[in-house]
């Protein structure tokens, strides 16, 4: 009843601590009940354990998924060079437009060894 309420931060040290707990085998049936990896459960003890100071924020620092666009500078260079031949506008306003679609021009770019959905693409346009 409580999971729900906690951040993510709080809903592992919860299941870390339930499972230290229950002692042998409390990772694997805290991380069933719970809905949760093993792995999960793990480092929630580990930081219980470990009695460090609680950090300000939920997630460190640079975590989360990266942008594509972050491990790859190249994929904006080789969108604008499939975009060009085919823009439309006018050429002296900032808003341009193109007859490509998305989903093709995502799948030219993985054509080309660049890892990209359409809605990154329609992101990367917007900019």
């Amino acid at each position: 009843m409580l999971l729900p309420h906690l951040d993510e931060r709080q809903r592992r040290l919860a299941i870390g601590a339930e499972a230290r707990t229950l002692g042998h085998g409390g990772i694997r049936a805290v991380a069933r009940a719970a809905g949760a990896s093993e792995a999960t459960v793990s480092k929630g003890g580990a930081e219980l354990e470990s009695g460090g100071t609680p950090l300000g924020r939920v997630r460190r620092a640079d975590g989360g998924r990266k942008r594509v666009v972050d491990p790859d500078p190249g994929v904006r260079s080789a969108l604008l060079t499939l975009v060009e031949p085919d823009v439309r506008g006018d050429p002296m306003s900032p808003l341009r437009w193109t007859t490509k679609s998305t989903r093709r021009l995502a799948a030219a770019l993985t054509g080309q060894g660049h890892r990209i959905s359409a809605d990154t693409v329609a992101d990367l346009l917007r900019e």
